[in-house]
């Protein structure tokens, strides 16, 4: 099994759920977090007042797959949430050692 994560720009959410619904996809995690790499943030205006915003707000996509389905849910991640410019985003995929379904006890692949 694979756990793929997904840094994506907010207005991008819509495109890869979507996408990911016609892969198939049931379930994933959605976390919004802040973060910066080589964008290293921006300069905003308040009330005439210019102030520097150093991290970025995200949108964090969590999903977990099969090892035979990863490559295609991370090209469709891929295809869905990409700009071209700099600041698309990151995407992680890890090996997973195990899964249990909380409810049943299930384990394993079934788990997912």
């Amino acid at each position: 099994m694979k756990k793929i994560e997904a840094i994506i720009r907010h207005f991008k959410l819509e495109d890869v759920k979507n996408a990911l619904n016609e892969q198939g996809i049931q379930g994933m995690t959605i976390t919004e977090v802040r973060g910066f790499g080589r964008q290293k943030g921006h300069t905003e205006m308040y009330r005439g007042t210019e102030y520097e915003v150093d991290f970025v707000p995200k949108i964090k996509i969590e999903v977990v797959v099969t090892n035979d389905r990863a490559d295609t849910v991370a090209d469709t991640i891929l295809r869905a949430a990409q700009t071209g410019q700099v600041g698309d985003g990151k995407m992680f995929i890890t090996d997973l050692a195990d899964t249990v379904r909380i409810r049943t006890g299930e384990k394993g692949e079934g788990a997912i």
